[in-house]
């Protein structure tokens, strides 16, 4: 057999990669009306434990209520859910 089939595959890793929490849409209904999501609030929340990268807020789900969003990174789904229910969108 040859040697290259002998030998184990390794593979890439990138060491520049920025490893960013995720948060959903649909993680926001928890928090009131108005109310100003950053760093600080989402911790105290559990929503995440500490802060990596960044924070980058995905689409997943529905808001029924505007939100003051403080993140690193968004969407483009994300921030049109938040800012058609009168929410506003924030970049860190």
């Amino acid at each position: 057999m040859p040697l290259q089939r002998r030998l184990p595959k390794r593979g890439f890793t990138n060491i520049h990669r920025k490893d960013y929490n995720i948060i959903n849409v649909r993680e926001l209904n928890r928090f009131g009306p108005e109310f100003v999501l950053d760093t600080e609030a989402l911790k105290e929340a559990g929503l995440i434990r500490k802060v990596r990268h960044g924070i980058k807020l995905l689409g997943n789900g529905e808001i029924h209520h505007p939100v003051v969003v403080k993140v690193h990174k968004v969407s483009r789904t994300a921030k049109r859910k938040i800012e058609g229910v009168g929410g506003k969108v924030d970049f860190i």
